[in-house]
């Protein structure tokens, strides 16, 4: 199993309900740009699940050699890299600010997705399960930064599933809604529309067994982005979302 963005809280929790459910991985790799902190959770698998792990260092801002990649196989792909920047009146007009968001949500992204599915492809077998997000089913004026770069990655994993569909390769579009990590610490969350980690992991898991296109971790998130996504644009302007 390939973790891209291994020390986000739900890909831990995601690794750990695969191994809990009897998932087993010849190697688990372990992709981030801290590997300090990689090395600890690996630490953690290894002596509670005896499953041997790889961490390997993976900055989507820098350049990568992917020749670092080569020698990885493996038929299930977990990407949770992301990144929510400062909030509109902070960082809108922010160069830097923007430009992170972009490329960590999207941007540069998208090359790294690319080079795991052209060898899945090659294989003819696969899953692909990328975490978007709810905010890029419409924009909205308190995150449309951020929302624009889920967007983005949301159409390219819809093309990307249409493209593979017929090599055998499965991509998913996770889309978690509001979740209690690091990332939304100190936000005012509804505890109601609000998952845990773990939640959020055994909901991905149901679905990438379902072989679901797309999954919203709770699913009022479904229900209520179809009424933002159905809004008429003369209202949908005037509102405060």
């Amino acid at each position: 199993m390939i973790v891209i963005g291994a020390n986000s809280e739900v890909a831990q929790a995601f690794v750990e309900c695969c191994l809990k459910k009897g998932e087993k991985f010849k190697t688990l790799y372990l992709l981030s740009s801290n590997t300090a902190t990689s090395e600890k959770f690996a630490n953690h698998i290894n002596v509670k699940y005896l499953q041997h792990t790889e961490v390997l260092e993976l900055d989507v801002l820098k350049d990568i050699d992917y020749k670092n990649f080569d020698h990885i196989e493996s038929d299930l792909l977990f990407c949770a890299s992301g990144y929510l920047g400062l909030g509109t009146e902070e960082g809108l007009y922010d160069d830097k600010n923007t430009e992170r968001i972009l490329d960590i949500n999207f941007s540069k992204l998208v090359p790294v997705l690319n080079h795991f599915a052209k060898k899945m492809e090659s294989k003819r077998q696969g899953n692909m399960i990328v975490l978007s997000s709810v905010a890029g089913d419409r924009g909205r004026q308190s995150n449309f930064i951020y929302g624009s770069a889920k967007a983005g990655l949301t159409a390219y994993l819809s093309g990307l599933r249409n493209y593979l569909f017929d090599k055998k390769v499965h991509v998913m579009t996770v889309k978690p809604g509001f979740m209690a990590t690091k990332m939304t610490e100190g936000l005012p969350l509804n505890p109601a529309l609000t998952a845990t980690p773990d939640q959020a992991a055994l909901a991905i898991f149901k679905a990438y067994k379902s072989k679901k296109n797309t999954a919203y971790v709770l699913p009022i998130w479904s229900l209520i982005m179809m009424i933002i996504r159905n809004i008429p644009e003369f209202i949908f302007k005037k509102l405060k979302l």
